[in-house]
């Protein structure tokens, strides 16, 4: 829990509007840039104008508004944090949220490979009544990452204290694809900053081992519990930045957030900017894009919209850059007709709600 022990009603209906604005913010990115995730950034404006897209555009079979992978991973993340924290609160048992969370995304995997919740193979004993795994619109493939796919059949859970000693990881050692940094906002809504980034950076190995793509989750984690404790988002990414630096093997991905500091310090943001710091299918990549777009922007749709705007993976960059303006500024903050849109909406508030309530809770 990141409240004040003695919350006022205010400072609560502060932190459940913060955590719904995490999630319903990254869903928005995500569908702001899922449509052209593989486009280039010649082709967006042939296709969308100089501007490129300034808002959700058709995808497949004519839908504006889908989320992807990155969304879909990060609410049965929550999924788990949820449980996690009411076991512990209830039974006085830490620790058990490792093997939570390899439950909870071996579900998502049911909905990768499943036509429907009819097919899914029947849940572990625990698994959350009326959860994720029975909404049927969230069985839809929508571009997953291979080592997330290979990594969660690995079937593998963390140490839940597993040193971060810098070391290449048990699953998929030499992967440091954006599959870790994109679902790991959820750690950073229900602890402080150190314990966020723990435990993003160990949940991260579940599918890629490199220490790159574990301490790119760890950083968002830290940063967004920096944003939900009150910070500015550039004080959020510094604080967070002497929690990376303090682990062997970190100077990849801080190298790659100064960078995204010093750009955004820079002004004058373009989309050509943004490329200079990579495509983000990459977590250090990925990473940086997300902070600098959100820090260069001052306004919240121009940041998402610059956000998705570049060649490479748009959904999860835009995602990253939802996750921290929508924790910034709580859900009011986001453009009303966006949320209106986004899939899913209903469900994600109402999973955003639980986790706020859960965490509230002591």
């Amino acid at each position: 829990m990141i409240l004040p022990s003695k919350p006022t009603l205010e400072t609560t209906a502060v932190y459940r509007a913060r955590v719904r604005g995490c999630l319903l913010g990254g869903a928005i990115g995500d569908a702001l840039g899922y449509p052209i995730e593989f486009s280039s950034l010649d082709r967006i404006r042939a296709t969308h104008g100089d501007r490129g897209v300034t808002g959700f555009v058709p995808g497949g079979g004519g839908v504006v508004g889908r989320i992807s992978d990155d969304t879909q991973m990060t609410l049965f993340t929550v999924e788990a944090l949820v449980q996690a924290h009411a076991r512990e609160r209830e039974k006085g048992i830490g620790g058990g949220w490792a093997l939570l969370l390899r439950w909870a995304y071996e579900r998502w995997l049911e909905t990768q490979t499943k036509p429907g919740p009819e097919q899914a193979a029947p849940p572990e004993s625990g698994a959350p009544s009326g959860g994720l795994i029975t909404e049927a619109w969230l069985y839809s493939r929508r571009a997953p990452g291979n080592a997330c796919l290979s990594g969660v059949a690995q079937m593998y859970a963390p140490d839940p204290w597993l040193e971060l000693d810098g070391k290449p990881g048990q699953v998929n050692p030499d992967s440091k694809g954006c599959g870790t940094v994109m679902r790991s906002a959820p750690f950073g809504l229900c602890n402080p900053a150190d314990g966020a980034f723990a435990m993003a950076a160990r949940g991260a190995q579940i599918t890629h081992g490199h220490p790159t793509g574990y301490y790119a989750a760890g950083a968002l984690a830290a940063i967004v519990a920096n944003v939900v404790a009150g910070d500015s988002l550039e004080g959020s990414v510094l604080r967070a930045l002497r929690v990376l630096e303090r682990h062997p093997g970190h100077e990849e991905t801080s190298n790659a957030l100064r960078r995204a500091v010093d750009l955004a310090a820079a002004g004058s943001p373009t989309a050509e900017k943004v490329e200079t710091l990579g495509a983000g299918w990459v977590a250090e990549e990925a990473l940086a894009i997300g902070v600098y777009c959100a820090l260069a922007e001052p306004g919240v749709e121009e940041a998402l919209l610059l956000s998705v705007n570049h060649s490479g993976d748009s959904d999860s960059t835009g995602s990253i850059c939802g996750n921290l303006l929508g924790a910034l500024h709580g859900d009011v903050g986001l453009p009303h007709a966006w949320v209106e849109r986004v899939e899913g909406r209903d469900r994600i508030a109402a999973l955003a709600d639980d986790l706020a309530a859960e965490c509230s809770r002591g």
